[in-house]
């Protein structure tokens, strides 16, 4: 007996030096926090081996991607947790969190990053604080993994998107911005840059950082009530009155373009009512002749909330574009049927562009022009010579010879030119079409006198065009996918000008001479082809356009099934 009580009170002893050693060297001083640690280094360790495996694709393939870069994340730590130590959140979870609560301004909903998770579990660990209970350890994981999760689910959708656009829009060309967002998240906690290190990954395009703005003002409407509907009627023009008038003008002013008490008799159509629709107009891609007729009450009558996610669908796009468009670049929107240079963040030229129609959409990519051929021959593509020229042939027989149509028949995988007038044309049918049409250099050619060349996987390219006068029409969708571009020869000497050979007056010489020539840039200059139906210009006016392709439509609809998808993720919670 008296020997088991020496031995109790040596290690009475031998404890206590041991914890005045550890108070001495700043070593924990409570040992239960160290059980505590190793608990919490184990479960986490155990939940990310085990349960974060399990199949789950609520949300496509992203719960995939976000589990192999948690794995990868927590493999590198040696499975230590990221955003506790011991028993108690690290500064980092508030700049997170605060972070996260902003994902708003960029039209993005902050409760998709775990933000009412992430809170719970706070309020649980203070409860267990304020009672003195022990915490459980695997709320504290739960806490570190959801954290990790946020910030790697977020990172990815200011980088990349929140949808994947070649899951809705075909012909999208997609640029990746290669960041290793797992070691972009070890170096924020290492340097205490969370919420730097998230806003890094924003574009810094200030088409986009004008958008943030247009979002908030556009919701700050909404939140106020919105804007009345103009009635329906007879077109509204300058000199008219009535109670029309009135709420066409109550329209105007509160989206800004018609500052109140200017006029004297609110009913009357004046000279500033006249000037506010025409800037509307302009704004919108309308015809601008400040009359009120049906396209203008049409666009007036979309509700703000319409134009709130018209907003956050085009910052959507701005995200899947390249963060560095470049120095120099060449920019079209298909929406709008233009097409910018810009030099240092200006447009230095902007010209009419004639875009795909709605059947043949022109391809929404970036790429780079690499040359471009003077006086261009046309190898007419297989589909149009069966759909288009062949039914031309068989109504007119001259109409190859007319157009300075050559013919090629395909023998043994070879091209030899034949005489069009030894082929019945009208035995000839989509099934047996066995020719290729090309089309000289000239002025009926249809490619014109420039063709721009740049590498993707459409097949299609800039260039010219034999018909000058559809750049007058309002609307210009009429291509098979090709981009016409209205002058030309103005950006092919931009294009060429670091080259002292191919000076304006040259390159018109050597389209004078009527033969095929291929002219390689000094350089690259990237090209942007972009489908936006709404951005910020340089004015900070509000531009807005119709959705000529219904890609609006089917984006909108892909971000609501996504939202559906988060939904019963969250009913069915992993964590």
């Amino acid at each position: 007996m008296a020997k088991s009580t020496s031995k109790a009170l040596i290690l009475i002893f031998v404890q206590t030096i041991a914890l005045c050693w550890a108070y001495e060297l700043g070593f924990p001083q409570d040992l239960n926090v160290q059980v505590l640690s190793k608990q919490v280094r184990e479960h986490l360790q155990n939940r990310i081996e085990t349960e974060l495996v399990q199949p789950n694709t609520a949300i496509e393939d992203e719960y995939t991607y976000t589990t192999s870069m948690l794995s990868r994340f927590y493999g590198r730590r040696n499975y230590l947790p990221a955003w506790i130590s011991n028993d108690r959140p690290l500064p980092q979870v508030d700049a997170l969190i605060k972070t996260i609560s902003e994902a708003n301004h960029e039209g993005l909903n902050p409760d998709e990053y775990n933000l009412g998770k992430i809170e719970d579990k706070l309020r649980e660990i203070q409860k267990s604080k304020d009672t003195n209970t022990p915490i459980d350890p695997s709320t504290l994981v739960s806490l570190d993994i959801l954290l990790t999760e946020a910030f790697l689910t977020y990172g990815s959708h200011l980088l990349d998107g929140r949808v994947n656009p070649e899951k809705i829009e075909a012909s999208w060309y997609p640029n990746r911005y290669e960041v290793d967002l797992v070691l972009h998240l070890q170096a924020a906690l290492g340097s205490n840059t969370v919420e730097e290190s998230l806003h890094s990954l924003l574009p810094v395009d200030q088409r986009y950082t004008r958008m943030r703005q247009a979002l908030r003002r556009y919701r700050d409407i909404a939140a106020r009530g919105g804007w009345n509907s103009v009635p329906d009627g007879p077109k509204l023009k300058k000199g008219n009155s009535g109670a029309r008038i009135q709420a066409l003008r109550a329209r105007l002013i509160t989206e800004g373009y018609l500052i109140p008490g200017l006029s004297k008799d609110r009913e009357v159509f004046d000279d500033q009512l006249e000037q506010a629709i025409s800037k509307y107009q302009d704004n919108h891609g309308l015809k601008v002749d400040g009359i009120v007729g049906r396209d203008t009450i049409a666009s007036l009558n979309i509700s703000v909330e319409e134009r709130v996610s018209q907003i956050e669908l085009n910052m959507e796009r701005m995200r899947w574009l390249p963060r560095e468009l470049g120095k120099r670049y060449v920019l079209i929107n298909i929406p709008n049927y233009q097409l910018e240079v810009v030099e240092d963040s200006k447009p230095v030229m902007i010209m009419r562009a004639v875009v795909g129609k709605p059947s043949d959409p022109s391809p929404a990519l970036s790429s780079e022009i690499t040359y471009l051929v003077l006086n261009p021959s046309w190898y007419v593509p297989s589909s149009i010579a069966t759909s288009e020229i062949l039914k031309e042939l068989q109504t007119d027989p001259t109409y190859l010879a007319k157009n300075d149509i050559m013919v090629y028949k395909i023998v043994d995988g070879n091209r030899k030119e034949i005489n069009p007038e030894t082929v019945n044309w009208t035995q000839v049918s989509e099934k047996n079409f066995n020719y290729r049409f090309r089309q000289r250099p000239g002025s009926k050619n249809v490619l014109g006198r420039v063709k721009f060349i740049f590498p993707n996987p459409f097949d299609v390219y800039l260039h010219d065009t034999s018909s000058p006068e559809l750049f007058a029409k309002f609307v210009r969708s009429f291509s098979h996918g090709c981009m016409r571009v209205e002058k030309p020869i103005e950006l092919a000497e931009f294009l060429m000008r670091d080259d002292p050979e191919w000076t304006r007056e040259n390159i018109l010489s050597a389209i004078n001479k009527r033969s095929e020539k291929t002219v390689w840039l000094p350089e690259p200059i990237p090209l942007h082809i972009a489908y936006l139906t709404a951005w910020v210009d340089e004015n900070d006016s509000v531009q807005f356009r119709n959705d000529i392709y219904g890609l609006d439509k089917v984006l909108n609809e892909a971000w609501g099934q996504r939202d559906k998808a988060l939904t019963s993720q969250q009913e069915s919670p992993i964590l």
